[in-house]
């Protein structure tokens, strides 16, 4: 019955709608595929979560199928972005895959919750839970990466733009090529120590200051020889935010099961990772190397050519690296890469175009 139900439906609908329910049909089977290859990348908890999206994806690939009947035609390929998910799902990292599919997930929900082309309450809601669900899979994998990534990204990012516009601005000048190289080189070499080292020291002050707000290991031991009188333990819940009457309930609890030689961690003291922030030496090589990377990449065209055909190149080189860098960012914070990579490439260039200019400003006065 639900079968001669859809023919009708498929009978029903203008060929434009037909069209755009096989696309869907195809979307979907993509993504199911996709969660089906990540599932099988992970173990335990993530192993199961994805293997249940996948399962929801089928669901909703067969609503398609059922509400095409007879016109479901040949199978269509998936579009450019899912091709492109099922290729980093295969080849690249777990959180480059979930981070796009976070943004596919993401634009599913508010096309569904605003076009009626057929699908139902059910899955648009389907959609958004999914995107929340990638977003959860997808933070665990940032917060590990997050330090190191911050630093060889801007690292990069650094390297091209600052080098780019001091190549630029120097060559604009009309001197010879050996001191455009000379003036590169110094800038990368230069530009690479300061990072590194700033790193360096931005990590190890931040890990420092969380460290300072943990508890101390040592206390929990001495906590015995406290007078159940003056109860001073409360003072330590007051200050983190009880109320006077909670914090003293707590600490007579806490003192009652330290006397009676019960093993409690009354002060919450736990080990800190700080693995959101990263290892102070991975931050700072990553920054030294990837600024080195971005900052050689404007010089490369003058260790072969000069004049005007070099900054030409120089620029169109910085700009692919910079529209890459810019995306890769976009991927991984869970947003679309196109808008970010052109932010990425404006910046570097309206740097280049004010000291270009500053350079034959300086070089028509010389």
């Amino acid at each position: 019955m639900a079968h001669n139900s859809s023919v009708t439906i498929g009978k029903s609908a203008s060929e434009k709608q037909l069209q755009q329910w096989r696309k869907n049909l195809a979307e979907e089977r993509a993504e199911y595929k996709i969660y089906k290859r990540l599932a099988e990348t992970r173990t335990g908890e993530e192993r199961e979560i994805l293997l249940e999206l996948a399962e929801a994806e089928k669901r909703h690939a067969e609503h398609w199928r059922t509400l095409l009947g007879d016109n479901v035609g040949k199978p269509l390929h998936p579009s450019l972005r899912s091709l492109l998910l099922g290729f980093l799902a295969r080849w690249f990292g777990f959180v480059f895959a979930l981070a796009l599919i976070q943004v596919s997930e993401e634009r599913a929900t508010k096309r569904g919750a605003t076009e009626n082309n057929g699908a139902t309450a059910a899955m648009a809601a389907d959609e958004a839970v999914h995107a929340e669900v990638i977003r959860s899979l997808a933070t665990r994998g940032r917060n590990s990466m997050s330090g190191t990534f911050r630093a060889a990204v801007f690292g990069a990012n650094d390297g091209l733009v600052s080098n780019l516009a001091l190549v630029l601005g120097v060559a604009a000048a009309n001197v010879s090529n050996s001191t455009v190289l000379l003036t590169g080189f110094s800038g990368l070499l230069a530009g690479a120590l300061s990072m590194g080292a700033g790193e360096w020291v931005s990590v190890r002050s931040q890990r420092e200051l969380l460290d300072a707000s943990m508890p101390d290991e040592s206390s929990n031991e001495l906590l015995p020889n406290l007078d159940v009188n003056e109860n001073e333990l409360s003072l330590v819940y007051r200050a983190r935010g009880m109320s006077e009457q909670e914090a003293d309930a707590r600490a007579s609890l806490a003192l009652e099961k330290i006397h009676s030689q019960e093993s409690i961690n009354v002060l919450q003291v736990h080990h800190a990772s700080h693995e959101e922030i990263g290892s102070p030496w991975r931050a700072a090589i990553s920054s030294f190397f990837f600024f080195a990377t971005g900052a050689i990449i404007p010089i490369l065209p003058f260790l072969v050519t000069s004049g005007t055909l070099a900054i030409v190149i120089a620029a169109v080189f910085v700009g692919i690296a910079l529209l890459f860098t810019g995306g890769v960012v976009g991927i991984l914070s869970g947003k679309p890469p196109m808008p970010r990579a052109l932010r990425q490439l404006a910046i570097g260039y309206g740097a280049g175009i004010v000291t270009f200019a500053l350079g034959l400003l300086f070089g028509t006065t010389a």
